[in-house]
């Protein structure tokens, strides 16, 4: 399988718009407009049955003591961990890509509805979830897609895996509000082929040039 965007390049930054937040002269974040890109694959595999999507960033710091703190700064060779942006599955296996903005057109509070998904498709929880449960405005059940939102204060630019699955089965054992590894688990023995995608963001302004 091969996966290409007509907006993302291999290796290089995500263009703002698929962000969750963008640079701020002066609060450091603003929100962004939250766009899922677009995607495109190719090569799917004869015997497909259904298709998964899962953005996931591996660069998130394992310990959170110096996030966005502006006395102090995340260390470059701080341990790390996954964090899942995007946890799509059940897609059609004639599906050939997802369109900019069918999933996600901007950041909603509290969440996006789930697991039903556009295409007749299920998202699954991504790891906002988790990160805004102690903030009163913001805590919920953030289904589908939410795009970049690194440490503005991070030494480290974090990348932004995509990639799309090949299943031999037409529905992933995974109920309600499921999350990316346990997607992954539900995965297992039934993964005909994958493909990837990594594009990198930054919000500090040291990395930003």
């Amino acid at each position: 399988m091969i996966l290409t965007s007509p907006r993302l390049t291999d290796g290089q930054r995500i263009p703002p718009e698929f962000a969750f937040c963008i640079p701020h002269p002066t609060r450091h974040v603003a929100l962004s407009q939250n766009r899922n890109p677009p995607l495109i694959w190719r090569e799917v595999p004869e015997g497909t049955r259904s298709l998964a999507l899962l953005c996931v960033d591996p660069d998130v710091p394992s310990v959170g003591d110096d996030v966005n703190r502006p006395d102090r700064t995340v260390p470059a060779d701080l341990p790390r961990a996954d964090f899942y942006h995007w946890v799509l599955v059940d897609l059609p296996p004639s599906l050939n890509g997802v369109e900019e903005g069918a999933f996600s057109k901007q950041v909603t509070p509290r969440g996006k509805t789930g697991p039903a998904a556009p295409l007749g498709a299920r998202q699954g929880l991504n790891d906002y979830t988790g990160w805004f449960a102690r903030d009163q405005d913001m805590r919920g059940e953030y289904f589908g897609y939410d795009g970049p939102c690194p440490p503005w204060n991070d030494a480290r630019e974090h990348r932004y895996r995509f990639t799309v699955y090949a299943l031999n089965v037409d529905s992933l054992p995974v109920q309600g509000g499921f999350t990316g590894p346990q997607a992954l688990a539900a995965m297992e023995g039934h993964i005909l082929a994958q493909a990837s995608l990594t594009v990198t963001y930054t919000l500090n302004p040291a990395l930003l040039g």
